[in-house]
């Protein structure tokens, strides 16, 4: 795998890592199809394609009894999350619905709002059209400016559109919405740099001025800078694959969520492997939480425009 300049791209350094069963026990079943993650206070909040519980995990993937639960039962709402959010500034959790129907407005995705004990507050539209179901917006991050707090939500496919025009690289986006009184109201959307030519676009995370996007498709992340002043990125970031095995090939090949933990080390969360079209060594990294340090050259991001926030 080549960089936009045809240099190699540096790998993520593995710290450690572990399946979700082990981690949550039994009890939970034997389908966790982790889909986002979020760090905070020395607690990793996971979120599942397949239900709407949120799960609490020790940082540090520590093992035993009590360290690590399913906390939060959701609305009960016969649906899953694709990714969770927090903002510091209210102590609030959003977890978000790829997409819905609407009635009398198609497709459009929703968010579902906790407490900081992840009790359910309430539930509300993103208001974007989206023209397919499993092709809708896949990762969340929020931005607290002077008016208020705002929801970043990925779209999973370039030019936010689901089939083959989807799948041409290069044209990732980020919807931009502000909190309503009765749903998220759209304001902007931020278009991700041409040279990002990613298959598809799986999770986001913001720390500061620093915004990560990881691929799963492309099992590799990008990272940038994104100003909060003007919500436009003003560098050409870098990239990072996922560790490959000792012939080159992806191991990590259901990379979902990620979250800053610290400036050089993330978390990355691993959907359940697919029945059908992938590997049998794809298996091995599935259905898991990963901790990941970026390497040493990771400290400066290429400007693209120089003073812009």
């Amino acid at each position: 795998m080549l960089s936009p300049v045809g240099g190699p791209i540096p790998s993520l350094e593995l710290v450690r890592e572990a399946k979700l069963h082990e981690i949550l026990g039994p009890s939970t079943g034997a389908r966790l199809e982790a889909s986002g993650v979020v760090a905070r206070d020395g607690r990793l909040y996971v979120v599942f394609d397949s239900s709407s519980e949120i799960a609490s995990v020790h940082a540090e993937l520590m093992l035993g009894s009590g360290v690590n639960r399913v906390i939060s039962e959701g609305p009960g709402r016969p649906v899953g999350y694709e990714d969770l959010a927090h903002d510091p500034s209210s102590n609030r959790f959003f977890a978000l619905i790829e997409a819905l129907p609407k009635h009398g407005a198609g497709l459009m995705a929703r968010v579902d709002e906790y407490d900081h004990e992840l009790r359910y507050i309430k539930s509300a539209w993103l208001d974007f059209p989206l023209d397919q179901a499993n092709k809708g917006l896949e990762g969340l991050t929020c931005v607290r400016r002077e008016e208020g707090i705002y929801l970043l939500a990925l779209c999973e496919g370039n030019r936010c559109r689901g089939g083959l025009s989807g799948e041409r690289p290069g044209s990732g986006r980020i919807q931009v919405f502000r909190e309503g009184v009765h749903h998220w109201e759209h304001v902007t959307t931020i278009r991700l740099p041409p040279a990002l030519e990613f298959l598809d676009y799986s999770s986001i995370a913001l720390a500061d001025d620093r915004i990560a996007v990881l691929s799963q498709a492309s099992s590799a992340l990008w990272i940038g800078e994104l100003s909060r002043s003007t919500l436009e990125v003003v560098s050409e970031g870098r990239f990072y694959q996922f560790p490959r095995d000792g012939e080159g090939r992806t191991l990590y090949c259901n990379v979902e969520g990620v979250s800053w933990i610290a400036p050089d080390r993330l978390v990355v969360v691993s959907d359940r492997m697919k029945p059908a079209g992938q590997q049998k060594r794809c298996r091995s990294k599935d259905q898991s939480i990963h901790l990941f340090l970026l390497p040493p050259d990771a400290g400066g991001l290429d400007s693209a425009a120089a003073g812009a926030r």
